[in-house]
């Protein structure tokens, strides 16, 4: 199965790790961004980002050079109608998520594969709003995707045997291992993660031991890469929150009821990374020494 373009839909966090992954690959794309003024933006951050894995010699100036050449940024979404393969991945937002679905459907070729990249949400639901259900296979994408080795692979109720396989051709592009899944709620990696990081959260607002002390505890008891807090921290707590809202909502199961202390967190506007506080201080998107969710009145 050969491709030349893949369009993006979402210059983001996550649709930028996507591009800079599939371009590292040799193929062309094409980000898709809701105005000229995102679409510069969203390049100007993948420059950087390219830039500091250039300082940490994580990558050459010609592989650099390389992606940047093959990546291109637009707000026109006539233009994705030149690619070979569609991938979605805006916001955790099914409604967002259906909208760039119809849009797609309108403008891309019958016979287009579209992609969704979600970590909860119904690939069915999803695909019915492109017209084409049968031709939408979800894939969940790890962040960062330039160094994550695994993706889910998930099938809908109406994805074809061929649109799976072409997720799964996608997948071998970009030397990914597969995790295939038949569509339910949370699939298999956001399903198992979040007891684990609802129950951190708890310890915490219980008072049975601080977050860094909780963090060092898994950590090093598991030999994890880094604690479920500072996880949560580095995702960002509202997108965490609204994996288990979701999950708390499809299986009605109390293992899923998010945490009060998450809740009270995210509307004191507490995201973690992105924000500067969470349960740890950041600065820069490094952490800093200072009070984290302790702090917080």
């Amino acid at each position: 199965m050969e491709f030349r373009t893949f369009g993006i839909v979402g210059g983001g966090q996550m649709g930028k790790s996507i591009a800079e992954k599939v371009a590292s690959s040799g193929i062309d794309v094409i980000v898709l961004e809701a105005s000229p003024a995102r679409a510069a933006e969203a390049r100007a951050e993948l420059e950087r980002s390219l830039d500091h894995e250039l300082e940490k010699w994580g990558i050459t100036a010609s592989e650099k050079k390389a992606i940047l050449g093959r990546v291109r940024f637009t707000a026109e979404v006539a233009d994705l109608a030149a690619a070979d393969l569609v991938i979605e991945a805006v916001n955790e937002d099914l409604d967002l998520k259906k909208d760039v679905m119809r849009r797609l459907g309108a403008v891309c070729a019958p016979d287009r594969v579209f992609v969704t990249n979600t970590s909860t949400l119904s690939i069915t639901e999803i695909g019915a709003a492109s017209g084409r259900p049968d031709r939408v296979v979800g894939m969940h994408f790890m962040y960062p995707v330039t160094r994550s080795p695994i993706v889910e692979v998930v099938r809908g109720s109406e994805t074809s045997d061929a649109t799976f396989q072409t997720g799964l051709a996608v997948a071998k592009l970009l030397d990914k291992e597969v995790i295939e899944v038949f569509e339910y709620p949370g699939y298999v990696v956001t399903r198992a993660i979040i007891p684990f990081l609802n129950e951190a959260v708890h310890l915490v607002m219980e008072g049975v031991a601080s977050a860094e002390d909780v963090d060092k505890a898994l950590r090093l008891g598991y030999e994890f890469r880094m604690g479920p807090l500072e996880y949560v921290d580095r995702v960002g707590l509202d997108k965490v929150l609204g994996w288990m809202e979701h999950l708390w909502r499809e299986l009605g199961d109390f293992k899923y009821r998010p945490c009060p202390l998450l809740r009270k967190m995210v509307r004191a506007g507490w995201l973690g990374r992105k924000s500067g506080r969470g349960f740890f201080r950041w600065e820069h998107g490094h952490r800093v020494a200072g009070g984290g969710a302790e702090a917080l009145p």
